[in-house]
């Protein structure tokens, strides 16, 4: 396994473990793009595959996660789940808890480590939680507990599973030899819950927008270059670059409804989201055996599940083109706790942050500290050209998140209102289950019926997607500079 050279950025040392707020951490405004883990050819996805299996040390966490997916271990939540899957997920649960808790400090020693420590073992927690029949406490043994916050401590992470577990991190290549290595249709899925082709789609999904992103990022950096020149032609190439993302964006909405031919919608809001949740969009709260013995780690309180929202690259579309979410005073709340054991939060998307690796953190605060802002440029101008080009980039992130509602109503929404079919089951990899809808919302809502829809965290799931769409419209600019 070659390991990262002592220089190179990712190793650097990480925040000590007991610090509350970051330290260390580097001045961003002087950074080239790849101090922030951010590639030209693959973007906010690694340029090279990811570990697929941990030093022999850590061999127990492997093979536990490998005997869940062998053993295709079930919600304990499933409607017709037999006494010979529950005497299943029992066995394997109790060898968890059996574990030994093994040391960290030498994964330390690498970021590539530390990202592969931190997916075998949040997938290894969300198995044994959600596995539990449903009355069951939640109760997370010290055998994840221990090791899970220290990595934690070290990556600046909450211990849940995160869209970088799930999509930047869990990759692998089909053809090694083939060129380009990642053409999108060159990519498998590393972990799955389920075993199925429509989970892997879902992630696959969300790793082919991120790496068509990549011509997204390539505008924005062009276009901060001609920001800082600020003269008539460079106003001139703006405009063209502003025109070009617009057309960027509509490929990545025609990537993301493209989902709807290897996912079925019912397999997915069933038998797949169930696994993405976290304590914030459960009724039962959880617990987190082995602190006792470590005053040192602190007992977790962010504990959403995955989420699109944890995609640097549409919080970096935000920032760049200058869309606003902050709330104002008399529109709804972006957050409304789901259960009274979950405290009150800042703003989902502020919160989504921290879900990310901190290195993608430190690029969109890098990025918001643009000293020539694109809409502040824009709105100096007075240019019709420039502002329609604007208003057109905007445009097409209004598209891009058209779709994404349209995705969540019928992977949501739709199956919200339908029981789970008496004989459903997923198709296994290898054997499509399209029909008519697909998705990257990593949701974490929980129940069905009539009863209000939550995405991760306790949002209300619509009416909070459609207020980031509407603020995606209303940063628009009228020719005058007026908004």
């Amino acid at each position: 396994m070659a390991l990262l050279s002592p220089s190179h950025f990712l190793a650097l040392p990480r925040p000590g473990v007991i610090a509350e707020m970051p330290v260390g951490v580097v001045d961003t405004t002087t950074l080239a793009a790849h101090d922030f883990d951010v590639d030209t050819r693959t973007g906010f996805m690694p340029p090279d595959p990811p570990l697929v299996r941990l030093p022999m040390r850590w061999e127990p966490w492997e093979q536990l996660l490998e005997d869940a997916q062998v053993h295709r271990l079930q919600l304990g939540s499933k409607h017709n789940i037999s006494e010979e899957e529950m005497d299943q997920s029992e066995s394997w649960r109790a060898q968890v808890r059996q574990s030994p808790t093994l040391p960290t400090v030498e994964l330390r020693q690498s970021e590539l480590l530390l990202r592969r420590a931190h997916h075998v073992l949040a997938w290894n927690m969300h198995f044994y939680i959600h596995s539990l029949p449903p009355d069951a406490e939640i109760r997370v043994p010290a055998s994840i507990t221990v090791p899970l916050l220290e990595v934690c401590a070290q990556l600046q992470l909450p211990p849940v599973i995160t869209y970088s577990d799930d999509v930047l991190y869990n990759w692998a290549l089909k053809d090694p030899s083939a060129k380009p290595k990642l053409a999108l249709d060159n990519l498998r899925s590393l972990t799955l819950f389920t075993g199925t082709h429509d989970e892997e789609e879902f992630y696959l999904t969300s790793a082919r927008i991120e790496l068509c992103g990549v011509d997204a990022l390539e505008i924005m950096r062009v276009t901060m270059d001609e920001l800082f020149v600020g003269d008539a032609l460079a106003a001139r190439r703006i405009t063209r670059y502003l025109h070009s993302l617009a057309r960027v964006l509509d490929d990545l909405a025609r990537l993301l409804l493209a989902i709807r031919d290897g996912c079925d919608p019912d397999t997915f809001y069933h038998s797949i989201r169930p696994w993405f949740n976290g304590a914030d969009s459960g009724t039962r709260k959880w617990f987190f055996d082995g602190l006792d013995a470590h005053p040192e780690l602190v007992l977790p309180t962010e504990l959403s599940g995955p989420s699109a929202a944890q995609s640097p690259l549409i919080h970096a579309l935000d920032v760049f083109l200058g869309v606003d979410h902050t709330p104002s005073p008399s529109s709804s709340p972006t957050f409304e706790p789901a259960h009274a054991h979950v405290p009150p939060k800042v703003p989902f998307l502020v919160r989504m942050r921290a879900y990310m690796p901190r290195h993608h953190r430190n690029f969109l605060q890098h990025l918001a500290a643009a000293p020539r802002p694109l809409r502040v440029a824009v709105e100096r101008t007075g240019s019709a050209a420039l502002t329609d080009a604007y208003n057109a980039a905007l445009a097409g992130l209004r598209r891009l998140r058209d779709a994404h509602l349209r995705i969540v109503a019928l992977y949501i929404v739709g199956p919200s209102h339908r029981a789970p079919p008496a004989s459903h089951t997923p198709a296994l990899k290898g054997t499509p289950g399209a029909v008519k809808a697909g998705v990257f919302v990593n949701g974490t809502c929980s129940g069905s019926g009539p009863t209000l829809l939550r995405g991760t965290g306790g949002t209300d799931l619509i009416r909070f997607l459609k207020g980031v769409r509407d603020r995606t419209s209303e940063a628009a600019l009228e020719l005058d500079g007026s908004t």
